[in-house]
């Protein structure tokens, strides 16, 4: 029942993701930070068991930075993206694989922004935008209609609004929080909180 978005636009990728973390019917917490800040200029937003969100993350993470303590650089978002990709292929491979899905979204001096979507079976694909979970299926057409490729931020993040209003109205759990983070040149920055109450009186 997890949902996680992201926009890429020109000079930004913006990600969100719902704060829930859920078993069956029984709603454990509410205020589950599900992305994760990798590099300054790179950050996940993952879904999935809880137990192996967080052990793959930090896994990806620890070795990403052990790769620039080594080369003296960080790695581009789309090496990052191919990384784990791979890393997540072979585990499907082996007897232990990991359910996660997740978003990679960094941004690049030289190649700009860059949102990659990665699912359980390691399938990788660059996107402009894109939901995962089933608030997401939701979203397609809302993506669709208003991104544009010279999309601002705020632009974006008020995207991102419409899609939580039609995830709020249509999907039977209730994801009343949304975290909100964007990535730029600038490096990665936390965006306020979408919540059912600051929506109120809001116009899709």
């Amino acid at each position: 029942m997890e949902t996680i978005l992201g926009i890429r636009g020109p000079d930004f990728v913006m990600v969100a993701a719902d704060t829930t973390q859920a078993r069956s019917i029984i709603v454990m917490k509410e205020d589950e930070n599900k992305i994760t800040k990798i590099a300054d200029n790179l950050m996940f937003a993952t879904i999935g068991e809880s137990g192996d969100t967080v052990q793959f993350t930090e896994f990806i993470a620890k070795n990403i930075a052990l790769y620039k303590m080594r080369n003296g650089y960080d790695l581009s978002p789309k090496c990052a993206a191919h990384f784990t990709r791979k890393n997540l292929a072979d585990y499907l491979r082996s007897r232990t694989p990991y359910q996660v899905n997740m978003f990679v979204a960094g941004y690049d001096p030289v190649e700009g922004p860059e949102l990659h979507y990665i699912d359980y079976l390691a399938n990788a694909k660059s996107m402009k935008y894109g939901g995962q979970g089933y608030g997401g299926m939701f979203c397609a057409s809302i993506f669709d209609r208003y991104h544009h490729d010279n999309i601002t931020q705020e632009e974006a993040y008020d995207v991102l609004k419409k899609c939580v209003v039609e995830i709020q109205k249509r999907l039977v759990i209730n994801l009343s929080k949304f975290n909100v983070a964007v990535v730029d040149k600038d490096g990665i920055k936390d965006l306020p909180q979408i919540t059912s109450q600051n929506l109120i009186g809001y116009k899709a």
